[in-house]
């Protein structure tokens, strides 16, 4: 069987290119970039959310099993990524909330506004929200994936963007042209993500089979 490539594939690639352009037409910086490979873990976690709510399998008997698992991954993810953005903040921004040590809201808007990421988060937001209602929805993919597959499925991406966002933002604030070392590591996002985005719908194929 001949392997399709998905416009939410397409839609991802853009999204991640977005950064690109503001590197080398709008000069950002390193922690521009970064903070929003990490804010994207966020939007991600967000979306996993409504996977669970909204899938069958797994729930059909247990009901309530939602309801106990959604909190839990909320939780556990939400402090996974949390302690992934202390290190981000505090190694490439130097924003920490004084006490605690996690980015706060108002740091992230803060960022946001400040760095005029505005079109790019919105970027962010399409991108897997056009997966969400194209391949889950649409393809009805709530269907066929298990609510146990859900649990663990964003973990995989987020364990390796964030070895690939702290290892490459050491190399990219080493080198004497920042630019054209930023510019990699979009690259190498897009190719991180692109695998893992096609690897887990391949994933949801055989489960359904």
């Amino acid at each position: 069987m001949t392997k399709r490539w998905k416009p939410s594939a397409t839609a991802l690639i853009l999204a991640n290119l977005v950064p690109l352009v503001g590197v080398v037409l709008f000069g950002w910086d390193v922690f521009s970039v970064v903070f929003l490979f990490w804010l994207e873990n966020l939007v991600v976690g967000g979306f996993n959310v409504l996977r669970m709510a909204w899938v069958e399998r797994g729930a059909e008997r247990r009901p309530a099993v939602k309801y106990v698992m959604i909190p839990f991954f909320a939780f556990h993810y939400g402090m996974f990524t949390l302690i992934h953005g202390v290190f981000v903040f505090s190694l490439f921004g130097g924003r920490m909330v004084q006490g605690i040590g996690f980015p706060s809201l108002v740091a992230i808007v803060d960022v946001i506004a400040t760095q005029k990421l505005w079109v790019a988060v919105a970027a962010l937001f399409i991108s897997h929200g056009y997966s969400f209602v194209v391949n889950y929805l649409g393809s009805q993919e709530y269907r066929t994936v298990p609510l146990e597959r859900l649990m663990h499925q964003p973990y995989n991406r987020i364990i390796v963007l964030h070895l690939v966002i702290i290892f490459g933002g050491f190399v990219v604030m080493t080198l004497q042209e920042p630019r054209i070392g930023i510019a990699l590591l979009v690259v190498i996002k897009i190719v991180v993500d692109l695998r893992a985005h096609l690897g887990e719908h391949r994933k949801l194929q055989a489960a359904a089979a």
